[in-house]
């Protein structure tokens, strides 16, 4: 028997919920589907006020859901590994509140994001079961981006303590 052909609703839904080509690169497609985010990030997200950047998430957040849950239903699968848009939309989270980033804290950023998205601490695992289909996906993973973005907030300060304590020290 064979599967039925899906419409072009279906296609497009799951060529955005895979990125095109990203969610189907081999050995973790996440953390492609995140780091293509990150590459993304200054040129549509970035450049926007907190205001535009929070109704990009928003929108992104609906538009993930929908293509994620068409692709599940597609693919025959629940969550599959090949859709990512939850990673843009959780990589993104991660950058919501800081202004700039030099490149060092963006890759914490994506460290981090991977870590939360990938260990998934109380309560990111159950969230994926809160909200059927596609936004169960895209729930989960926003949490995992807020986790991430305390966590970059938190180097962040780490590393200015560290940079103030050590300043002075040695110049007299």
């Amino acid at each position: 028997m064979t599967a039925p052909a899906a419409s072009a609703t279906d296609r497009i839904a799951t060529a955005i919920a895979t990125l095109g080509p990203v969610g189907h690169l081999p050995k973790g497609p996440g953390t492609w589907g995140s780091a293509a985010a990150v590459l993304l990030a200054p040129f549509l997200f970035l450049p926007f006020s907190p205001g535009g950047r929070a109704g990009i998430l928003a929108g992104l957040f609906v538009l993930g859901a929908w293509a994620a849950g068409r692709a599940e239903a597609a693919l025959g699968r629940k969550d599959p590994g090949c859709v990512v848009i939850d990673e843009v939309l959780g990589q993104w989270l991660t950058f919501l509140p800081f202004a700039m980033l030099p490149v060092w804290q963006v890759f914490a950023g994506l460290l981090f994001f991977r870590l939360f998205d990938i260990a998934k601490p109380f309560p990111i695992r159950r969230a994926e079961t809160w909200l059927p289909g596609g936004w169960g996906v895209m729930l989960d993973d926003a949490i995992a981006g807020l986790y991430a973005a305390c966590a970059l907030w938190l180097a962040r300060w780490g590393y200015v303590a560290f940079v103030a304590g050590h300043s002075g020290r040695g110049m007299m």
